[in-house]
């Protein structure tokens, strides 16, 4: 499609309800389903032992480093491109969507290298268990070692994010989730004739499905999404572009490599109590992810769509589609909340918990859960932040909250009290977090999208 024949893309005419719905539901049902995955995932590597959920537990800020460089480069690219497809610059847009490719694929092979090579002494960092330890460095090699996937996957499925084809990102995560789920048990346990790999076949698993996925993205890139043109030849390398991605970027990739810092952290302040401790940690960070990852679904829906009308200058649409996100988010929250306090146990025993680790983690998953409500809260302002090219403000919420607030709070409770304290850092932070995001989010709207009605 030529670039003088565009016309105006769904995001700034569809009526925002349905748009959002439209926009957010593929990304929720992929997100759950990809929620699945992780949960079944430890499932499988639980009823192997108690020391293999351990290790795959230790290796989470690994695996959240990885996907915060993908993701994160990801969203740099996506809000760019959207905003300029709202102001009709399709030239600019087709080189930012190139360069962010050429950005991916130099990340994955650093990241490749490095967890390879480093992985061992940071398992030994966290425990003095050699079945952890081993366990943990198998899990990592295959994941890290061959994240080329992951990154390329990631890139792509924001490039149809960016441009409103949600659906067609949906179905290439769930072609990757779902050839996850059906290879973990097969490679783990060695059905079928396949040789028994244990936690090295939940790893081997995953890098199988994340190239399905990113090799279906590729043909849905080529064929599907006729908005963006991504080419070598015709939009060259620059710096400039590469400056611009990462002022968006960046603040998300340091954001959830806080996640990783404070994941990190966490999983040392819990290793001294106990390796079953770290258990419970793991398995709450699965769990969770069940009930979250339906808002980051919602929060990827609507970043776009902001990004869009900013820079179609709409500050209604702006302000509608943030409002109905805040909504939806407190809504998932609730029935998540209710899930954890009422039936901790249950959701417990999917992973094989033994009695000391049902001990630790039912008051656990119920002390947790209280923040879930606020947390749906601040993880759409942070992205609203993110879409406007704010990431800046994104990455101030995130690091108070987890490295300002949350490890001090769980360091101090673990030293002063008992491991049943130390779970409450998490709604302590959350509350912190939500009062600095409803301050930048005044400003936002007092500076920046109220002024759009004079000017539109």
């Amino acid at each position: 499609m030529s670039e003088h024949t565009q016309t105006e893309n769904k995001m700034g005419v569809m009526p925002i309800p349905k748009l959002l719905v439209d926009m957010s539901l593929p990304m929720m049902a992929s997100m759950l389903v990809q929620a699945l995955y992780n949960i079944v995932d430890s499932i499988f590597v639980g009823s192997i032992s108690e020391d293999a959920l351990s290790a795959v537990s230790y290796a989470f800020p690994i695996q959240n480093l990885m996907i915060a460089l993908s993701i994160g480069t990801g969203v740099g690219v996506n809000a760019l491109v959207s905003r300029h497809l709202g102001a009709k610059n399709f030239k600019l847009a087709n080189q930012i969507a190139t360069n962010g490719l050429i950005l991916s694929i130099l990340t994955s092979f650093l990241m490749s290298v490095s967890v390879f090579c480093f992985c061992g002494p940071f398992f030994r960092f966290f425990t003095h268990n050699q079945t952890i330890i081993r366990y943990g460095i198998d899990y990592a090699r295959i994941v890290g070692g061959l994240c080329y996937a992951l990154f390329i996957q990631a890139f792509l499925e924001k490039m149809l994010q960016s441009t409103g084809r949600t659906r067609l990102s949906m179905i290439t995560q769930m072609t990757g989730a779902i050839t996850n789920v059906i290879l973990d048990p097969i490679m783990i346990f060695g059905l079928f004739g396949f040789p028994r790999m244990e936690v090295a076949g939940a790893a081997l698993a995953t890098v199988i499905g994340q190239t399905f996925a990113a090799i279906l993205a590729i043909f849905m890139n080529v064929y599907k999404n006729k908005e963006l043109h991504i080419s070598l030849r015709s939009y060259p390398f620059s710096l400039k572009i590469v400056k611009n991605i990462y002022a968006i970027g960046l603040p998300s990739i340091i954001m959830m490599a806080v996640s990783s810092v404070m994941n990190f952290g966490m999983n040392k302040v819990l290793g001294k109590f106990s390796d079953t401790a770290v258990a419970v940690f793991g398995a709450y960070y699965k769990l969770q992810s069940f009930i979250f990852m339906p808002v980051i679904g919602l929060n990827n829906g609507m970043l776009p769509i902001v990004a869009y009308n900013f820079g179609a200058r709409k500050p209604d649409r702006i302000k509608g589609v943030m409002k109905l996100a805040v909504k939806g988010a407190i809504c998932i929250m609730t029935v998540g909340t209710l899930l954890f306090l009422i039936f901790p146990a249950q959701l417990l025993g999917l992973f094989s918990a033994s009695p000391q680790m049902l001990a630790i983690g039912v008051p656990a998953l119920r002390i947790i859960s209280s923040h879930f409500i606020v947390a749906g809260y601040s993880i759409i302002c942070t992205s609203s932040f993110q879409s406007m090219g704010h990431g800046m403000l994104s990455l101030i919420v995130s690091v108070s909250r987890q490295l300002i607030v949350l490890l001090p709070v769980a360091f101090l409770f673990g030293l002063l009290f008992d491991l049943s304290s130390v779970w409450w850092c998490f709604p302590i932070a959350e509350i912190a977090s939500a009062a600095l995001c409803t301050l930048f989010m005044r400003k936002m709207l007092r500076e920046e999208i109220n002024p759009l009605y004079h000017t539109s």
